[in-house]
């Protein structure tokens, strides 16, 4: 992998701006696409589009457009016409051109499909097209090896090399019956072992881990983890093979659910990164902004109604701010739990019960330390009289806070899930916000009460 260093960028900008295009094409006919694309995201539109026009190879060409960010990405085709676009895709795989013809306008689809040379592709797209791209349908690619269960070993090893022609990586030899309904995988290891077989269906491994076209994308991608995969064939309703997916594709997607979740827990609305207008990033941000207010506008409106026990016990106004963070903290951790399970896997909605079974015994545990800690810091640290009002109100509320936080910042994620939202929303400011405002209501009702009990 190439690094590029400041001085590096500046020799091509240099060479840009001097239009070199003799020494600017010798530097990037050197790099990987990858690499290439890297490149890009230090340059501007114009110096990129510039140095883009003198790569050679068409495929490499290709290739750097898919490693390209999506936003760059689209900057770049918004400069080319549907006749170059549907070029480039004729040199693609299919879940790739798939991913590729996703991101422009739906009227600007058709005419770039009607530019893809090759037609076989083309209906390949556009049955792809029809898949939810959160889906396994949407993520497969159709380029891979097939051969029929009653083949012998020489006659598909023969099939095998007119298939490969057509492929850049080989990843599994899929078996199907006379209806294409997949049957099995041929290992490699089998066509050596075994050269003279009558039937590959004698040899092959039956029952291979598939998924079907409308499993979602999270699931096949435990799938990959749980079973070590680099490939795993993709079957419709009746067992049919249509596709497979492979492991650079489940990578790619993981990374940008884990983008989007981040974000998410982080309070940013939608898909946005440093180099987005500021615009852009504004309207990801304000919408959870706005309701941090709406929630410290409750907070203050629950305190104007507290001012004369804050007045009687000045020492009660100091501890709202350990009650809010510890609840907020809480709640957090416990949703944090319950979101990483159901991201993996080890954790299933019809479980519910026993997760929150499980949370309410950590929270009782925890409530019981932190309470008993900080009564026992206010008791001995609080002069007069007011520090048995003071330590009991503050124990009592961070217990019941815990609890709360707990138990709630278990079932939100749950909820979300049984809903179909993503459940990354509950390890942001919804819980932190709802906590807060609780944990606050909390803290004024037991002080209330403890004032009227001990009278002071």
């Amino acid at each position: 992998m190439k690094e590029f260093t400041d001085t590096d960028i500046e020799r091509i900008e240099q060479l840009i701006e001097e239009q070199d295009k003799e020494n600017a094409q010798r530097e990037v006919s050197e790099l990987h696409a990858a690499d290439i694309a890297e490149l890009f995201q230090s340059l501007n539109l114009r110096q990129a589009e510039w140095l883009f026009n003198l790569i050679e190879d068409n495929e490499k060409k290709a290739d750097v457009l898919m490693e390209l960010d999506e936003d760059d990405r689209k900057k770049v085709l918004e400069g080319m016409d549907p006749e170059q676009i549907g070029h480039f895709i004729d040199l693609l795989d299919t879940d790739d051109a798939v991913d590729l013809i996703q991101e422009l306008d739906k009227e600007d689809r058709d005419e770039v499909i009607q530019h893809i040379d090759d037609v076989e592709q083309a209906g390949d797209i556009v049955d792809l097209l029809q898949y939810d791209e959160d889906t396994a349908g949407g993520l497969m690619g159709t380029e891979m090896i097939v051969v029929n269960e009653n083949l012998s070993m020489p006659d598909c090893l023969r099939e095998m090399r007119r298939q490969a022609e057509d492929l850049d990586d080989i990843y599994s030899v899929y078996v199907v019956d006379n209806e294409n309904r997949l049957q099995g995988v041929l290992p490699l290891k089998k066509m050596i072992t075994h050269p003279s077989v009558s039937k590959i269906k004698h040899v092959m491994e039956k029952d291979p881990v598939m998924v079907r076209t409308e499993t979602p994308i999270d699931e096949v991608a435990i799938d990959f983890e749980k079973y070590d995969l680099v490939a795993m064939p993709v079957v419709d309703s009746i067992g049919r093979l249509v596709g497979q997916i492979t492991v650079d594709d489940v990578m790619d997607e993981v990374r940008e659910q884990s983008e989007r979740d981040y974000q998410l827990a982080s309070g940013i609305s939608s898909d946005v990164d440093a180099s987005d207008s500021v615009f852009a990033q504004t309207k990801a941000r304000i919408p959870w902004l706005l309701i941090g207010i709406i929630g410290g506008i409750v907070n203050s409106l629950i305190l104007s109604g507290f001012e004369a026990q804050i007045a009687a016990i000045t020492a009660l106004a100091i501890f709202i701010p350990l009650i809010g963070g510890t609840g907020g903290n809480v709640g957090v951790q416990a949703s944090a739990i319950v979101v990483q399970g159901l991201a993996n896997g080890r954790l299933d909605i019809k479980n519910a019960a026993s997760q929150i079974g499980r949370e309410c015994l950590v929270a009782m545990m925890n409530a019981v330390v932190i309470s008993s800690v900080v009564f026992l810091y206010i008791f001995f640290t609080q002069p007069g009289t007011t520090k048995y009002t003071v330590s009991f109100a503050v124990a009592a509320s961070l217990f019941a806070v815990v609890i709360f936080a707990t138990v709630f910042g278990t079932l939100v994620p749950l909820t979300l899930e049984r809903l179909k939202i993503n459940p990354a929303l509950a390890t942001g400011p919804f819980i932190q916000i709802t906590n807060d405002v609780v944990g606050l209501l909390i803290y004024v009702g037991m002080s209330t009460w403890m004032l009227n009990v001990f009278g002071c």
